[in-house]
Order: C-alpha cells, then structure tokens, then sequence
C-alpha cells in the first residue's frame, strides 16, 4: 500500500484501532511488524486499552509487552527520554552507539531485542503547544535494514499522527478552505513526495535551488506545518496534490 492509499484509508475510519492496525499492516509490507505509538509531552485521551502513558497504541510480542508493562519500563525506556533531543528519524542502533546511555537505558534495549525487536527506528513528531509523540518501528528479521526503509516510514508515521489528532482532537483538524496552494508550490512538493531534493526539484523545474526552497517555505507554512514530512502530509490528506502528477509536470519560469 502506497502513501496515497494510506491517506485515503485513514480518512474512511474515526478509530483508533482501525487506524493503528492500518499502520502495523503498512509497516509490515516493509519487514517492521512490531510498532508503538505514545505520547511524550502531554496526557492524551484517546488510547488503546491497556495502554499506561506515554503509550498510546502499541503492538508488540505479548510476553515483551506484559513486561515492559510491568516493569515500567517505559520511565527509562531510551526512546521515551531521547526523543525530544531528535528532529527527525533516528535508528535504535545509532543511539546505542552514539549516546552514553545509563544501565537502565542499555538494560531495556538489550531486552527488547531479546524479546524479538532486533531493528528498530523511532519518528518524532511535533504538535501545536509544545506536543511531542513519538512512533516507533521494529522488525523481528536478523537482517532487516531500517536505514533503507527510513523515509517511507516517517512519512506513514506523520499520515498517522495527523490523521490520530483528528479523530482525538477534532479541533486540529486543516481545513481545505483556510489553504491555498500556487501551483509552483503545488510541483514542489509533488516531487518532494518522489523523494527528491531541492536541488533535483530545481533542476527538473528549472529553477534554483533557493527558488525551490523558497516555494516549499511557504508552502510549510500555509499548512501550518514545522517541516516538509509534515506540510506533505497535510497537503496530500487535504487533496491538495496527487501521487501521479510530478511525471506530467514541465518546466516553466518561476
């Protein structure tokens, strides 16, 4: 299932569970079976049963579960203290290896790969007011490479995390009428959602480079967004571009 089908599915369901098994069935396709989803910075009122804060969904082996639960592991668990150090995606093996992390830390991770979560990378995600969660990715296979699968999941983590706050906070929700896109701003992200860079997006164009990163500013900021993941997201959720366009776009003056 693409990004765009994702979108479409997530907009037909106002649960959460069906949202989040959307999520673990998406991930899965990439080798990443075992997701957790939680709210770091604030309390969150809509979250799965059995679910203590920060967590709010979370589907992981059941004895690995029970005892992180238990254990309340989640006080010291390394992904739930370090996230708000991070802007973007990190892998689980990078903050092994680049962080002086404390027993408890090590303890948890050396656990959670015991129990199954051998390879695992974590998204954080920003909200108005000074909200962060965070959804973690991790897969049960010995070769499983997260670092390849990186930016497909930090894009599924933000449609989730957008799509989550509309049904728990129907307040977030963007309007389509409250966004206007140019269409200069409108190609720009169409390709940033081919995964290209400013500087491809410039040569494609033919434009700049400073052309395209000032037409994906204001983009960002007519979504109301704090980065490109996130501005795409809400563009694509609000129809506001499609998947096949970026191959009929043509180069014209900016």
């Amino acid at each position: 299932m693409n990004l765009f089908s994702f979108v479409e599915c997530a907009n037909q369901t106002q649960s959460l569970k069906a949202l989040f098994d959307l999520l673990v069935s998406c991930a899965s396709e990439e080798g990443f079976t075992e997701v957790a989803y939680g709210a770091l910075t604030f309390a969150e009122p809509l979250r799965l049963p059995g679910c203590p804060p920060p967590l709010v969904a979370i589907k992981v082996p059941p004895d690995w579960c029970q005892r992180y639960l238990e254990r309340k592991y989640y006080i010291v668990d390394p992904v739930v203290r370090r996230t708000p150090m991070f802007a973007g995606p990190y892998l689980w093996d990078e903050l092994a290896k680049e962080h002086q992390l404390q027993a408890c830390e090590q303890r948890v991770l050396q656990e959670a790969r015991e129990a199954g979560l051998k390879h695992g990378v974590s998204v954080p995600l920003f909200g108005p007011s000074g909200r962060i969660s965070v959804i973690s990715f991790a897969s049960r296979c010995d070769d499983a490479d997260p670092q390849r699968n990186v930016k497909h999941l930090n894009a599924l983590a933000w449609h989730f995390h957008i799509a989550f706050a509309e049904i728990a906070r129907p307040s977030d929700r963007v309007s389509n009428r409250k966004v206007s896109l140019s269409e200069r701003e409108k190609d720009c992200l169409r390709w940033v959602a081919e995964g290209k860079s400013s500087w491809e997006i410039g040569k494609i164009l033919n434009v700049s480079e400073n052309t395209v990163n000032f037409h994906v500013k204001n983009a960002i900021r007519k979504l109301g967004s704090s980065n490109r993941t996130q501005g795409l997201v809400k563009a694509i959720r609000l129809g506001l571009i499609e998947f096949a366009e970026p191959a009929l776009v043509t180069p014209m003056v900016a």
